[in-house]
């Protein structure tokens, strides 16, 4: 988009687009699946946040906010 005209219109046709058509809305819950978040896709979120955090209070910060840090289970909370 290059220009607030083209904002605008994106988010006029976000607002009177219909809903019944499944777009957008709050997702539906789970029903049933077992975790998608693989031991491997934690281990790269975790290396993945090390490298862009600027020192180690951000990334112990953002490491906590994206549920990386393994609880007293010794499970991170995006596993549950």
């Amino acid at each position: 988009m290059s220009g607030p005209v083209e904002v605008r219109d994106f988010l006029l046709q976000q607002e009177t687009r219909d809903t019944s058509l499944g777009f957008g809305g709050v997702p539906a819950p789970r029903t049933g699946e077992t975790s998608r978040v693989t031991d491997e896709q934690v281990r790269r979120a975790q290396l993945a946040v090390a490298h862009s955090a600027r020192d180690v209070d951000d990334c112990r910060e953002l490491m906590e906010m994206l549920g990386l840090v393994p609880g007293e289970d010794g499970v991170p909370p995006v596993r549950r």
